[in-house]
């Protein structure tokens, strides 16, 4: 369901009883209050007559377990029945004008919704108390009603709340403390789990209206090819085939079902200009890469080290990066009904407003006539944070003059996605006569990409590339000396954020030449790390401020619980790897591998430990992990997308494969209890380091040091 303020206010007048009250980051507003017409916020809490609780929030459902986190931190600071609440997803329109979901910052920007279940608490308190002519110190909340302390009468929410929804809203409302939870920090399965694996849960792919076509777009190899030649007549033979239309974004069959537009779209057979003599190569781009990474660079941090005139030798490196697809299981796809100057659009998306706002800017229209149903994701990772499949469905719906599925296939997913950008790291160390580290430098260089704005007066500002850097700038390690850089080249295909946006290739370069060095030291790779975590326990990096305790903590978990200096057989090794993502989640992982005689590798046992802060669901948090695990195997032994004459190669799981149940490892998870009293990011963090470690652990079974990825077995072999 899509729910805008304008349609819960609505849904109150008619009620005459219910309590609404919204929230954001910077407060809280009861939903009736003469100020809640200005009021924009990123959810709502309403309370019905019949017990209902009814949550409406503007994060994606894409895996990561958001709809039950957030229905968690309603239930236990509101004392709800956790059996009455219900979920609605919020769409763009005046009450909802922010909505996205990626950043891994769900949690974060959630957290408000406990003050204002907290509100919404206090209130029905104080409604109770007024019934019975109390002080509300008097009552207490238990599942879904007020109850009074002393005579045990209770009172049920919903018979509250119309005297409630004229009580004003307390704006700071007593928290529940960590101790009074009952659902926050407990193991909660997903309120939609058993819909998804029974197949009721319904998806973008899914969605379905009146009198709709569906389309297949047969889209350029190359930017700028153009279409030569194509055979109409044969597509329209095909049964079902209803129209060819030539978009800006391609050529499309537009037929009764999508084997039918399939069908047409093999028969058209379009034929493309060749290539120039200059299109993109990635082999070509891999080498300007590498010099880029060598040369000058945009300086992200300089700390100068008073020892250099104590370097005894200095350890150098270069670490590449391949470009990535996302590959999610449900391809891009979006139905769109263009009617005049209005468009409702379903699709499974993670930037609603941007989606609105492009494809008003498409149509001529302004956004509000665009109307966007936001379904469930079958797997986002970065990609649908852009829109493109969007503008094609409302470019196709527009001259079809009909509702239209766009469906991509496989194939299409594959090579024209928004592709993780290809990277190249300098590294140095320079030691002293001792081996004890004088001074570091990383250089990264790789590519703005395409969803960002790049405005010149930004590009003065090193923070500007620190953004573009995580897992370089913010190098945790304690050195005298400490010089990082970005090295900005120019990538002609679209390229996006992907799962963890820019820290998988600074951290595997990182921490894989972290482990060279120890190796040149003599030293053991664990220790080594924490041995360069001691000095001070913070450190600044512009506005940034860093903590490095709970980095040293999550080492220390995985170098106890993983049986760190247990010797294994002959080629199998074991490795480590760390990260603190984004300064908020800190995460590593000792990592088991064997390697047979062929150069296969088997990762056999992942041992994880985690600080995210105020965990909501271990089981989310695990499955996280979980998940960022696999992502990890996938990139560091499986496919990778390569370029050649302007076109991606790779088409199918078959040649961009990925992990499978067999190349799945045991995982032990182990959360780490957290200083922090409210809960950071998920999604992204486990992805960095897992690589790294694993590329540490093949070194650690076969001598082989990795710089290059993804790993093949003639490598090792």
């Amino acid at each position: 369901m899509i729910a805008t303020r304008r349609a819960f206010l609505k849904t109150t007048a008619l009620g005459s009883a219910s309590l609404l009250i919204g929230f954001n980051g910077s407060g809280i507003f009861a939903g009736n209050s003469p100020d809640g017409s200005t009021f924009k916020p990123n959810g709502w809490i309403r309370v019905d007559a019949d017990g209902a609780v009814t949550l409406t929030i503007g994060k994606s459902e894409m895996g990561q377990g958001v709809r039950t986190a957030f229905a968690m931190i309603l239930a236990d600071e509101l004392d709800a029945d956790w059996s009455r609440i219900k979920l609605q997803q919020a769409s763009p329109g005046p009450g909802f004008e922010d909505l996205g979901t990626g950043g891994s910052g769900s949690m974060e920007e959630a957290w408000p919704l406990r003050r204002a279940a907290a509100a919404a608490r206090e209130t029905l308190t104080a409604a109770a108390a007024a019934h019975w002519k109390i002080s509300p110190e008097e009552c207490k909340t238990k599942r879904g009603a007020v109850v009074h302390a002393a005579s045990g009468q209770r009172l049920e929410y919903g018979a509250l709340v119309a005297d409630a929804a004229k009580f004003p809203v307390p704006k700071k409302p007593t928290l529940k403390t960590v101790n009074d939870f009952r659902l926050i920090g407990r193991r909660t399965l997903k309120v939609d789990g058993q819909d998804i694996v029974t197949g009721r849960a319904r998806y973008g792919i899914d969605a379905k209206v009146p009198g709709m076509l569906h389309a297949s777009l047969e889209r350029p190899p190359f930017r700028g090819a153009k279409a030569l030649k194509m055979n109409e007549s044969a597509a329209r033979t095909v049964h079902g085939v209803r129209n060819i239309v030539q978009t800006d974004r391609g050529v499309a069959v537009v037929a009764e079902n999508t084997w039918a537009a399939i069908k047409g779209r093999t028969a058209l057979a379009v034929e493309w200009s060749a290539p120039p003599p200059d299109a993109f190569d990635s082999d070509a781009h891999a080498k300007k890469l590498e010099e880029a990474a060598r040369g000058p660079s945009n300086i992200t941090r300089k700390e100068e080290s008073p020892n250099e005139s104590k370097i005894g030798r200095t350890i150098e490196a270069i670490y590449s990066y391949p470009f990535y697809a996302h590959a999610p299981v449900e391809v891009m796809n979006c139905v769109a009904d263009v009617q005049g100057d209005r468009c409702k659009i379903s699709a499974p998306t993670q930037a609603p407003n941007r989606l609105q706002k492009q494809v008003a800017n498409l149509l001529g229209t302004t956004p509000e006539k665009i109307e966007v149903n936001v379904t469930m994701i079958g797997g986002g990772f970065g990609r649908r944070l852009a829109v493109d499949y969007a503008l094609e469905a409302a470019e196709i719906s527009r001259a079809a003059k009909a509702p239209v599925q766009v469906l991509w296939s496989r194939r299409d997913d594959m090579k024209h996605g928004h592709f993780q950008a290809a990277s190249a790291h300098f590294l140095s160390m320079a030691l002293d006569a001792q081996n004890k580290p004088v001074a570091w430098k990383h250089t990264k260089a790789g590519s703005f990409h395409n969803l960002s704005t790049i405005e010149p007066e930004k590009m003065r500002d090193a923070a500007w590339y620190r953004g573009w850097s995580w897992g370089v700038y913010d190098f945790p390690y304690v050195v005298p000396g400490i010089e990082t850089g970005y090295a900005p080249v120019d990538l002609p295909v679209l390229h996006g954020p992907w799962r963890a946006v820019f820290a998988p290739s600074s951290v595997f370069a990182r921490e894989s030449f972290v482990d060279e060095i120890a190796h040149e030291c003599g030293a053991d790779p664990l220790a080594f790390r924490l041995q360069l975590l001691q000095g001070p326990d913070t450190f600044t990096v512009g506005r940034e401020n860093y903590d490095r305790r709970p980095l040293r903590r999550v080492l220390e978990v995985v170098r106890d619980k993983s049986d760190w200096g247990k010797k294994g057989g002959a080629r199998h090794g074991r490795g480590v790897a760390c990260n603190i993502y984004d300064g908020r989640t800190y995460i590593a992982y000792v990592v088991d591998v064997d390697v047979n005689e062929s150069g296969e590798v088997q990762v056999g046992r992942v041992v994880a430990a985690v600080d995210c802060g105020l965990v909501i669901n271990p089981i989310g948090v695990e499955q996280q992990i979980e998940g960022g695990i696999i992502w990890g195997i996938s990139s560091a032994l499986k496919g990778q997308i390569t370029f050649k004459n302007g076109a991606a190669q790779q088409s199918t799981y078959s040649d961009f494969a990925v992990a499978r149940m067999k190349d799945a490892p045991a995982v032990e998870v182990h959360i780490v209890p957290s200083d922090r009293q409210e809960p950071s990011g998920m999604g992204e963090p486990p992805v960095p380091p897992i690589v790294p470690a694993i590329v540490n652990a093949i070194f650690a079974a076969t001598g082989k040091r990795i710089r290059k990825l993804p790993i093949t077995p003639k490598d090792l072999a």
